[in-house]
């Protein structure tokens, strides 16, 4: 386990502002996707500010690790932090979905630290695949994270990406699955049943870490084993709850795809103070 409990408290406040301004801009904008962008925050915190290697002041730096966003409707978290690593000012959350903005609803190349425009479910594992064969080409070292949804992973196109990258030996990229079990429609168990999810990616051979999405420590400690991990692909399957961290929201369909109230984003802030 990683011992450092000064690193993992200072992430773990990190994710609690990261759900702040999630739940800022999405109120701002009056629409978008709260529920999966708060499941996935403390991975995507511990992701960019203990793990990636990149540099905000130089977004297209070659040697830099590369992020895809596969559920591209999350990008409130993503826009969160790229704007607290950086990349833009703050104030800039504040304009999602509005027309001109560099934060539209779903992910483009006109925000600074987006490498590919993503929204179209089930693409970002061929992305990532793309990114991490040409590393190999380039002979270049960077990793490649790619963050996926659960009920993403129903669509054929990820498993015959799933395929090509176990077949390629593809060890500089790391799968993380935000398990949170609830899509658009409801229960993934209701509506596309994923178990027995560790072993179907053991059977598509990637080496299979399964942990508690909201673990700080279990975070950091997967990702550690994924970057040692030789000749092998590696997902990270993060249980996870989602609208973690404000109690109303947490395990409600409804806010998949609602952005909250001004009540119920003053009252969200609240449980986030």
């Amino acid at each position: 386990m990683v011992d450092n409990k000064v690193k993992v408290k200072e992430l773990e406040e990190k994710a609690k502002q990261i759900r702040r301004l999630i739940i800022q801009m999405l109120a701002k904008a009056g629409s978008g996707h709260p529920g999966g962008s708060l499941s996935a925050a403390d991975l995507i915190t511990a992701l960019f500010f203990s793990v990636l290697r990149h540099d905000p002041a130089k977004p297209d730096w070659p040697d830099r690790d590369r992020f895809h966003m596969s559920k591209g409707h999350c990008c409130p978290l993503w826009y969160a932090v790229l704007a607290e690593s950086g990349y833009f000012p703050k104030e800039k959350l504040f304009t999602l979905r509005k027309l001109g903005s560099i934060l539209q609803g779903h992910p483009d190349r006109r925000t600074p630290g987006v490498n590919v425009a993503s929204g179209s479910l089930g693409q970002g594992l061929s992305v990532s695949l793309g990114m991490s064969l040409a590393a190999k080409i380039d002979k270049k070292d960077y990793r490649v994270y790619c963050l996926m949804g659960d009920g993403e992973i129903q669509e054929g196109n990820i498993w015959e990406a799933a395929m090509a990258c176990s077949h390629y030996k593809r060890d500089n990229i790391c799968a993380i699955l935000d398990y949170n079990g609830f899509q658009i429609d409801g229960k993934i168990c209701e509506i596309m049943e994923l178990e027995p999810i560790v072993a179907k990616w053991q059977a598509f051979g990637w080496h299979t870490i399964e942990i508690n999405g909201h673990d700080m420590g279990q975070i950091l400690d997967a990702f550690s084993e994924a970057g040692a991990t030789k000749l092998k692909p590696t997902i990270i399957i993060a249980h996870t709850i989602k609208g973690k961290g404000v109690s109303f929201m947490e395990n409600v369909v409804d806010f998949h795809g609602r952005a909250p109230t001004k009540e119920e984003a003053e009252k969200a802030l609240k449980e986030l103070e």
